[in-house]
């Protein structure tokens, strides 16, 4: 056996202590303070850090899964920890006028959607990967939060932050309506 395909098993399918899960654990428990700031202080250098911190490193426990085998918990827990942030962050913005809650709603209801959609199909034995526009929905989501929190755009320039979470709103439609057709597909 080669060295990649011994690392890809390292862990078991039902493995719950990976450095992946442990990268997303930590995401989530650092989430709180971040979107408290959020709500406290809004736009300043050390929200931004943290967000900026919080987004860059799902790509980290992304690559960590790929490289040690992807289990069950941490398929639950990444999507988890996603929707946790981002929702969050958009509601803790939404709670201080930096964000209309409209557009906030909108994805919400996408995501939960696409939650139980997912859940769903699951049970029937359908496999719904995900799409290249579900990840460039998820940066530009991450985008437009990230935005909103820079000192000096986010204070200075909030239109910029909320055209960016409009794109987001499109993207998050029109990849939610991508993944209905693919289900539609695998389903038939």
């Amino acid at each position: 056996m080669s060295a990649p395909a011994a690392r890809a098993r390292r862990y078991s399918d039902e493995a719950i202590a990976t450095p992946a899960n442990m990268v997303t654990i930590a995401r989530l428990v650092l989430a709180v303070p971040t979107l408290l700031l959020i709500v406290d202080a809004g736009s300043t250098w050390l929200t931004f850090a943290l967000w900026f911190v919080l987004t860059t490193t799902d790509g980290l426990d992304g690559w960590l899964a790929r490289r040690d085998g992807t289990t069950r918990s941490g398929a639950f827990l990444d999507p988890l920890a996603d929707k946790f942030l981002v929702l969050g962050a958009m509601f803790a913005l939404v709670h201080i006028d930096a964000f209309w809650v409209v557009p906030v709603l909108i994805i919400t209801a996408r995501e939960l959607a696409m939650s139980l959609y997912r859940a769903i199909v699951a049970n029937k034995g359908v496999s719904v990967p995900a799409r290249f526009s579900a990840k460039a929905k998820t940066t530009v989501q991450d985008l437009a939060v990230g935005i909103a929190l820079w000192p000096g755009i986010g204070n200075d320039h909030p239109g910029i932050a909320r055209l960016v979470l409009w794109l987001a709103v499109v993207l998050t439609i029109t990849s939610g309506l991508q993944y209905l057709n693919d289900g539609r597909a695998r389903a038939v």
